[in-house]
């Protein structure tokens, strides 16, 4: 999630038995050299591969894990150098980040899964579903940057961006809106100052209690890729056209499972014409837009939410 970017069918309210999800990390080896941390919640019948955003880990999924239906088994993933798993690789690209993905399915046994990603992991997600087509049943996208990624602007003397995006490390780290702030919060492991940036970029509508809140910001913390994560969105174009920064690849036209792209209608971190780019340029796929939600549709109206992606996920095609 890099914040402050450039920036029907009924349901019925669930009802849930389940208390705050607190569980410790498991950890698998890859056979890349990687170890993941990862949380579970096994006993459904229907697997599901969660990958979070940036600035988060698979803490920020406890909701999501509180309250989907139990027919679903979910594994949600701390991506390489985020939560608790380690940082052997330092990654270039979000190719490097989706390498682990059917490495870690491998490891917990695996083999076609729905792969549902959010923010910088949606965006992980479209390269895993590009790169092994096979083994995704159906992708759920949640405010996922643009097939052409999520720029970082230059900044004038207001603060306001102008139009050339910062394409280095060096120029990403000085960016004083979006980047710099977070990177000086991890540094300082300033937890106040990180709760403040959720607040204002991702907690638009509604915020967690307190407890919640707390285990997510302590798991932000300890997120050690904030340049290399930004770097990487940046550089990111799976589309048929040149971004201007880099020439697209062409992937996305590998991306053949069913999709379904969320979006709250007051996200600040990803805009409308991204999502809709996403679902123009993948062959099947629809556009939802949640009403009264931010960047954290979770967070803000889990009940909508949960709805319309496991109508999604149980659909017959």
């Amino acid at each position: 999630m890099v914040w402050l970017s450039r920036w029907q069918y009924f349901w019925l309210p669930r009802v849930t038995a389940r208390g705050m999800f607190d569980a410790a990390p498991e950890m698998v080896e890859l056979e890349n050299g990687e170890t993941i941390a990862y949380r579970a919640r096994p006993g459904g019948d229907v697997p599901v591969v969660l990958l979070h955003g940036n600035m988060s880990s698979s803490v920020h999924w406890d909701i999501v894990f509180e309250e989907m239906d139990d027919r679903f088994a979910l594994y949600a993933m701390d991506l390489r150098g985020f939560g608790d798993s380690s940082y052997e690789s330092e990654a270039d690209s979000l190719t490097d980040f989706a390498e682990d993905v059917p490495l870690f399915a491998d490891a917990v046994g695996l083999d076609d899964f729905h792969l549902w990603g959010w923010s910088a992991g949606a965006g992980v997600a479209m390269q895993v579903a590009a790169d092994v087509p096979d083994r995704i049943r159906r992708l759920v996208l949640l405010a996922p940057p643009s097939t052409q990624g999520l720029p970082v602007y230059e900044k004038d003397e207001n603060l306001q961006p102008t139009e050339r995006v910062l394409t280095t490390r060096e120029e990403l780290a000085q960016d004083p809106v979006s980047v710099a702030p977070v990177l000086q919060a991890l540094e300082e492991q300033d937890a106040e100052t990180m709760k403040n940036i959720w607040t204002q970029a991702i907690f638009v509508n509604d915020v967690p209690e307190e407890e919640r809140f707390d285990r997510y910001i302590e798991a932000t913390l300890k997120q050690r890729n904030l340049l290399d994560i930004d770097y990487a969105l940046v550089h990111f174009n799976i589309s048929h056209e040149d971004n201007g920064i880099e020439p697209g690849t062409d992937e996305v036209a590998n991306i053949d499972a069913p999709t379904l792209v969320l979006r709250g209608e007051d996200d600040l971190v990803v805009t409308r014409e991204m999502s809709e780019r996403v679902t123009d340029e993948i062959a099947d796929a629809r556009y939802v837009e949640l009403p009264d939600c931010g960047h954290a549709p979770a967070v803000d109206d889990a009940d909508r939410l949960l709805a319309d992606v496991e109508s999604f996920l149980t659909a017959e095609h």
